[in-house]
């Protein structure tokens, strides 16, 4: 372990010390934080209404459009001259949220990415291959300074160049991949197409920057012959380190010395009991030049506070099922693209590459599933394409209670990419 004085702290013990943190984040939120203050008063709230963690429900929630109002640095609670580090969302349809580090802040990112790596067994005699995007994108740096910290020797890469990735995987004896898990697949193909499983030294994947489902990790662990782990972060609260999965691979363990997390109703906003599955919602407890109060993630997972068998007592999240607002409503049900994706990576001549196309006809919203095929031979046979369209059909029904229609298309048709992957196109607009 990393910090195992930390990490199988009792839970009494973890409880008292998130009360203490708590405190002084909530007192450096009213002297420091004029923004978020007045975000307070507005909701009724003063700074004696809350007393303890017990308190933390009855406080309003911060999501991204706070930090839109308040570009680029209104939430901040630290003078300029104390920033030491700045990081972004990619901002694709908005301002960028943007997130800042003292120096305390960076020594505690460092800290818990070398958490979040000595979990998947990662040691300092390993070479880890960074193929996340570096830039204002808090992944590559992320993992990057944990690993450092840890006196892992490093090959930071970024994303894209697929060939001198799988040369330098060869040449340079990587152990460590540190990717988006759809990068991950990309690359585990062409590790299969070239035959080169053979020649690699991997043991481990680090992948995180989005969710996954375990049966696209299982692939992954297949072409590469790694152990595939997950970990989770987002920019607003600092990037990776959030949690991080343990060799168990039963969820991924929060750093609750530094984050206080809530499972909530996303359409109520109402909290639930442990065990259910809803938003998280992470107050962060630690951070200087940005903390936060009940921030809404919009990621739908649930939550387990049993000791794991690893030793560590931490509470574990599940894979994120996927994003309050990435779910798709079509004829009344909730669909999640990892649901699909649960269905297509199982099938045979299916490939792990698919989007999903939604469409309205007349009133009605309608589901495309556009997946491709692993040999381009089958569009050939009519009665193979019926036969495998109308199982991946009767699955998915199965599952979710809709009729979906599903297109099979030729070999490496379907859009890749080096980073987050996007499954959904929405036509109806």
């Amino acid at each position: 372990m990393w910090q195992p004085e930390q990490e199988t702290i009792g839970r009494a013990e973890l409880r008292a010390l998130q009360e203490q943190r708590f405190q002084a984040a909530w007192a450096h939120i009213w002297l420091n934080a004029p923004a978020q203050r007045g975000i307070l008063r507005d909701a009724g709230v003063e700074q004696g209404d809350v007393r303890s963690l017990d308190d933390l429900h009855k406080l309003p929630f911060t999501d991204k459009r706070a930090f839109t109002e308040q570009y680029p640095f209104g939430l901040f609670a630290v003078p300029p001259e104390d920033i030491v580090r700045l990081h972004s969302t990619s901002g694709t349809t908005s301002k960028p949220s943007m997130g800042g580090y003292t120096a305390r802040d960076m020594q505690n990112w460092k800290d818990l990415n070398a958490r979040v790596c000595a979990m998947a067994g990662v040691t300092k005699h390993d070479t880890a291959q960074i193929s996340f995007g570096f830039g204002m994108f808090t992944g590559g740096f992320g993992l990057n300074y944990g690993l450092e910290h840890m006196g892992v020797r490093i090959l930071p890469m970024g994303s894209g160049q697929t060939e001198k990735q799988l040369m330098m995987m060869i040449d340079m004896a990587s152990t460590v991949l540190v990717a988006t898990p759809s990068y991950a697949l990309y690359l585990s193909e062409a590790v299969r197409e070239a035959g080169i499983r053979d020649s690699l030294k991997l043991r481990v994947g680090l992948f995180g920057g989005e969710g996954h489902t375990p049966e696209m990790a299982a692939q992954i662990e297949e072409n590469l012959g790694i152990t595939a782990t997950s970990n989770y972060g987002l920019c607003e609260l600092g990037g990776p380190g959030l949690s991080g999965e343990c060799l168990e691979r039963k969820g991924m363990h929060i750093a609750e010395d530094h984050f206080y997390c809530e499972i909530i109703d996303p359409d109520t906003g109402a909290v639930l009991p442990e065990g259910e599955t809803g938003e998280l919602v992470v107050t962060p407890l630690t951070r200087q030049a940005l903390p936060l109060i009940r921030y809404r993630t919009k990621d739908i997972t649930r939550l387990n506070s049993e000791r794991c068998a690893c030793g560590r007592t931490h509470a574990r999240m599940n894979p994120t099922l996927g994003r309050s607002d990435d779910m798709l409503i079509i004829r009344g049900v909730n669909i999640f693209p990892s649901q699909v994706e649960s269905v297509l990576i199982r099938q045979e001549h299916i490939g792990p590459h698919y989007m999903l196309i939604v469409r309205r006809e007349g009133v009605m919203d309608t589901l495309e599933v556009q997946v491709e095929l692993v040999d381009g031979s089958v569009l050939e046979s009519y009665r193979m394409l019926e036969t495998i369209r109308e199982k991946i059909r009767a699955e998915i029904r199965s599952i979710l209670g809709i009729t979906v229609k599903v297109t099979l298309v030729a070999p490496q048709t379907v859009e890749r990419f080096m980073g987050k992957a996007r499954r959904v196109r929405d036509e109806r607009k």
